[in-house]
């Protein structure tokens, strides 16, 4: 079954990053690197992305028209912004959630785990008319 995966981080977390040592920056991509081989290997991986940072995010809404209307991204009192995800193809749920685990333990400033949360949601595989009552 598939899955998503999602990273959110703290808006604090996102300004934070760029205060930490090349060799922290380093150790955090490396793990992220290192279970996507692992994935790639276990036949798991399907993609996976990291986002750019919330100031380059829009919202877009159609207007009345249809046209879009387009502005400045999240709104300034979000608390957490997507920061990356994942979908995976894995025979099990609790096998997605040891993947989780292992995501939200990435090491941050000092090699000290985050344990930030991930969302993992299904993916919905079926014909659209197997989700109508």
């Amino acid at each position: 079954m598939k899955y998503m995966m999602m990273m959110y981080s703290p808006r604090s977390a996102w300004e934070e990053f760029g205060t930490w040592s090349k060799e922290d920056i380093r150790a955090q991509m490396e793990h992220m690197m290192d279970l996507n081989r692992e994935l790639q290997a276990a036949g798991e991986f399907v993609v996976a992305e990291g986002l750019a940072g919330p100031e380059q995010a829009r919202i877009v809404r159609a207007r009345k028209d249809g046209t879009p209307e387009v502005t400045d991204g999240p709104y300034p009192e979000a608390k957490e912004f997507l920061g990356g995800y994942w979908i995976l193809d894995v025979e099990t749920a609790e096998r997605v959630y040891e993947i989780a685990a292992r995501v939200s333990a990435v090491p941050g400033k000092g090699g000290v785990p985050v344990n930030m949360a991930i969302e993992v949601r299904p993916i919905l595989s079926g014909k659209p008319e197997d989700y109508i009552p």
